[in-house]
């Protein structure tokens, strides 16, 4: 989406500091530029995060020196190459769409630009569930409980199906059909648009059921608000509630720190550990690179039964007889 430029008085020289309002309409052009809601979600946090920093202090201007500073410090906080590279892309978004909007000079802009990320140096091995992990994690909610159903059947979907936040609040009673014999959530709308076929296991269709059955939902959004006294409300469920039901599903398993999308890499390792194959994993998530994937599945290293395990040189293993 292309901004008007605003007019300035001949001679004048462009811009190279730019205040909180000009930060904001800048954000606000990057925000509209995307179409998925995913993506504005992150754009938003990440580039409310540098306008903190970038505003922290006086700055002299809004320029390649800054935003490599931006990188020092981000690199600082111990974070991921991923996550800094992420950071890095938003902020020259956030360039270029100042200087299309005639906020900031092109040449700053140009700068800015040319910031280099930081080098992804092998693969951190990332978060996700074992398979009896994922399978107490599900069975948390209590199944005599409408809220319960709800949650259970979501907890599955994600697990089971691999899917996102927003396509689960998102997910409507049409889109559950019979093909090929199975059960599958036709046509569902990913990331940046992409459109795929998610295949749904027989027991997640029967938790399906139960909730739709018990909350009385015949067509339109199926996962619905529940209120105190146990009714479903007619509103469906934010993306928000998703992440505090896996958060609080997941404490009260013994995990501390998982988000929804680390049920979606459960899913993935899941199904390797099964003996799936890495293209149909690839078409279950949505993933358009096949790297994209292999980046979910983390390295190929086993842990459980590591190659240092056994070497020779651990101790030997001494029964009763052999105790003096």
């Amino acid at each position: 989406m292309k901004c008007k430029l605003h007019h300035r008085a001949k001679g004048k020289r462009a811009r190279t500091i730019l205040r909180l309002p000009d930060l904001e309409h800048a954000k606000t052009a990057v925000l509209n530029s995307l179409t998925n809601f995913d993506s504005q979600r992150g754009y938003r946090h990440v580039i409310d995060e540098f306008v903190d920093w970038y505003c922290s202090e006086p700055r002299l201007a809004f320029n390649r020196t800054v935003v490599m500073r931006y990188r020092s410090y981000l690199e600082m906080r111990q974070l991921a190459p991923g996550t800094i590279n992420l950071r890095l892309g938003a902020v020259r978004r956030l360039a270029y769409k100042a200087a299309d909007c005639g906020l900031l000079s092109a040449n700053l802009a140009a700068g800015i630009r040319r910031v280099k990320g930081v080098k992804n140096l092998g693969v951190r091995l990332g978060n996700w569930l074992t398979a009896d992990q994922a399978h107490a994690l599900w069975q948390i909610p209590n199944e005599e409980r409408l809220i319960g159903k709800r949650n259970r059947a979501m907890l599955c979907l994600l697990l089971a199906c691999g899917l996102r936040r927003h396509e689960v609040v998102g997910l409507r009673v049409d889109d559950l059909q019979r093909r090929e014999e199975h059960w599958a959530i036709v046509d569902t709308v990913g990331k940046a648009g992409h459109v795929r076929t998610v295949p749904i296991p027989d027991w997640v269709r029967k938790e399906l059921d139960n909730w739709l059955t018990a909350a009385g939902i015949e067509r339109g959004k199926i996962f619905r608000r529940v209120n105190k006294m146990g009714k479903p409300f007619p509103e469906p469920l934010s993306a928000k509630a998703v992440w505090h039901i896996v958060k609080d599903s997941a404490r009260r398993i013994g995990v501390a720190r998982l988000a929804p999308h680390d049920l979606r890499r459960s899913c993935a390792k899941l199904c390797q550990a099964a003996g799936g194959e890495l293209q149909q994993i690839q078409m279950l998530l949505g993933h358009v690179s096949i790297q994209t994937t292999e980046r979910y599945l983390g390295s190929n290293q086993r842990i459980r039964f590591a190659v240092n395990d056994r070497i020779g040189i651990e101790p030997k293993t001494l029964d009763s007889t052999a105790i003096s």
